[in-house]
């Protein structure tokens, strides 16, 4: 992203002529106060182990040895998640699109950002995003969360905003040197940058473990399912040679409901492979084959994250059913699991009955994960 600095002239806004000027009284500030910076005790913090509550039924979450979780890391990143400060104008934080009432997306087609700016994709849900090893966004285009907690500040149709000034907003807040001090151990608030800010919100991402569904209610025989319920579980995974066959499990594998894999399901109607208009994945790695190829969505919690697909072209899920028993658009590389299904309406509604058991309402509505401004 082009340097605020260097701008021409007449671009400049109202809004960029105040940063700056921010920027500089924050220098200016910084210098006075650096003599006080320091943490004021002269004794170490030794930051508090984070106790995550894996479920029994999933794989143990990959956590990066330099990243360790902490009480004091989680509670930061939970600061920051829901802080508008990231943002340009102070209008847009990290949960503008990730809500946890929709399951941390947000409702709609095409994220908005600063200044009502329209993103290209939507939202994707972040319940057990702790667990996705296989790169993040759509397209994959993030490593690990750390990597990609640092994307939405510089993006313009997202928080539009320069790192170094959000560095110095945080610098010289009257509370986030000490919260910074405490979850990273540092002695100093020129310490403080955009790597620490995104390993806290890394830290908190993890902690958004959704594992109470119906569903896993019925795995700890806690619970049973209707009969329509159970019906669409059988469709689902392909369980019974009486149904038909949905082929959902074989990308929506549980206990996550999603592989991780980045696949091409045919709702992209196109003349080659080169005429995708969001190539996805392809855009990524380069590689033609992978061109209108996206992540698998996990399917947790779907009922709460309409409308669907990465441009959010359908609105409910007997849509999405819909286009999967069409067979979707043919492609070079369409996925094999995708193709004409012989389904009747009860098979359809039996299905939908038992994706809405994936409906986790403790995730949603867990204390832990909701906005701490207002508390």
């Amino acid at each position: 992203m082009r340097s605020y600095w260097n701008k021409p002239k007449h671009k400049i806004n109202l809004l960029e002529i105040c940063s700056l000027l921010f920027v500089s009284l924050c220098g200016s500030f910084y210098l006075v106060s650096a003599s006080c910076s320091s943490d004021e005790s002269g004794k170490d913090h030794s930051p508090t182990p984070y106790a995550l509550k894996e479920p029994a039924h999933f794989v143990k979450m990959l956590l990066p040895a330099d990243n360790p979780l902490t009480e004091e890391g989680v509670a930061l990143g939970r600061q920051l998640f829901y802080d508008p400060l990231l943002s340009m104008n102070g209008s847009v934080s990290c949960a503008t699109c990730h809500l946890p009432q929709n399951a941390f997306s947000d409702g709609l087609a095409f994220s908005v950002g600063v200044n009502g700016q329209e993103g290209p994709r939507s939202s994707m849900p972040l319940a057990n995003v702790g667990y996705y090893y296989k790169g993040l966004f759509w397209d994959g285009r993030s490593k690990s969360l750390e990597d990609q907690a640092l994307v939405p500040v510089r993006e313009p149709h997202e928080m539009n905003s320069d790192w170094s000034l959000v560095e110095l907003k945080l610098r010289n807040h009257p509370k986030y040197p000490e919260l910074f001090q405490k979850a990273f151990s540092i002695r100093d608030r020129k310490e403080i940058t955009r790597f620490l800010v995104a390993k806290a919100i890394a830290q908190f991402e993890r902690t958004l473990i959704s594992a109470n569904a119906k569903y896993d209610q019925v795995l700890e025989g806690k619970a049973t399912y209707t009969e329509s319920e159970e019906r669409g579980r059988k469709i689902f995974f392909d369980a019974s040679d009486e149904l038909p066959k949905s082929e959902c499990g074989h990308c929506h594998v549980d206990p996550l409901f999603t592989n991780l894999d980045f696949l091409n399901n045919g709702i992209q109607q196109v003349s080659s492979l080169e005429d995708f208009p969001d190539k996805g994945r392809g855009k990524v790695t380069k590689i033609i084959y992978d061109n209108g190829k996206f992540r698998v969505p996990t399917l947790r919690n779907i009922e709460l994250t309409a409308p669907y697909m990465h441009d959010g072209r359908f609105n409910t899920l007997e849509e999405v059913l819909d286009h999967y028993i069409s067979g979707g658009h043919l492609a070079d590389n369409l996925n094999p699991n995708v193709r004409v299904l012989n389904f009747s309406e009860r098979d359809k509604s039996d299905l939908i009955a038992f994706l809405k058991t994936l409906t986790d309402t403790s995730f949603v509505h867990n204390p832990a994960f909701a906005n701490p401004f207002n508390e």
